[in-house]
C-alpha cells in the first residue's frame, strides 16, 4: 500500500500564472483589470503581483515554495506506521485488537519517535487513506443456532401479512385483505358520525 499525501495546490502552476502576468506587465499593452480577466484571477492579486514586479522584476514573482509547516513524518515513516498498524493492536501489546486514536498516536511515537496529539492523528490516518471502521456489536451470550431458528421458524409464523385472513389472523387484517368484507358494500349500513 503506497502512502502518498496529495498536494493541496499546484505551486508550479501558480508560479507559471504569475510569470505570465509579469510578461503582460512588461509588454505594457493591457491594464491590470484586463490582465485579471485574462488570467481569471482577482484584481487584488494582479495589483499585488504588479507591485512585486515593479520592485524586483520577474524574479520577484518566483514561488516561495510550499505553503504551511512541513510535515513531521516523512513518506518512509508513514509507510512504517501503516505497516505497524496492519499488524493489529494486539501485536503492539494492547488488550483488544481495536484501534483508537490514542493507541495510534502511541504506535506512531514508538515507530517514528514523533509525538502527535491523539486529536491530530485523524489527519495522518486520512492522508494514509485509512477510514473509520466500527466493529459490529454482538452479545457475549449470543447463540447463533437460536438466532437462525428464530429467523427461519418463529419469525415467519408471527409475521403479519396482507393475506393473513387465510391463516386466521385478527379481524383488522381481515378487513384490510382483498377477500375480507368491505364497509362500503351495498346493503351494509355506513358508520354514523358522532356529533
Amino acid at each position: 500500500m503506497a502512502v502518498r499525501i496529495a498536494p493541496r495546490r499546484d505551486f508550479s502552476q501558480l508560479e507559471k500564472r504569475r510569470k505570465q502576468a509579469g510578461r503582460l506587465f512588461a509588454a505594457g499593452r493591457m491594464i491590470l483589470a484586463d490582465i485579471a480577466r485574462t488570467l481569471k484571477v482577482s484584481r487584488q492579486s494582479v495589483s499585488r503581483w504588479y507591485e512585486d514586479w515593479r520592485r524586483g522584476g520577474v524574479r520577484a514573482l518566483d514561488g516561495a515554495g510550499r505553503a504551511g509547516r512541513k510535515p513531521r513524518l516523512t513518506p518512509k515513516q508513514l509507510r512504517q506506521v501503516a505497516k505497524a498498524l496492519r499488524q493489529g493492536a494486539r501485536a503492539h501489546r494492547f488488550d483488544t485488537d481495536l484501534w483508537t486514536l490514542p493507541r495510534v498516536a502511541t504506535v506512531i511515537e514508538r515507530v517514528t519517535g514523533v509525538h502527535y496529539h491523539p486529536g491530530h492523528v485523524w489527519k495522518i490516518l486520512g492522508a494514509m487513506d485509512w477510514t473509520l471502521q466500527r466493529p459490529g456489536k454482538q452479545a457475549r451470550e449470543r447463540d447463533q443456532a437460536k438466532v437462525e431458528w428464530w429467523v427461519n421458524e418463529r419469525w415467519p409464523a408471527v409475521k403479519k401479512t396482507l393475506h393473513a385472513s387465510e391463516r386466521g389472523s385478527s379481524s383488522k387484517m381481515k378487513a384490510a385483505s382483498p377477500s375480507g368484507p368491505r364497509c362500503d358494500e351495498p346493503g351494509r349500513p355506513k358508520a354514523r358520525r358522532r356529533s
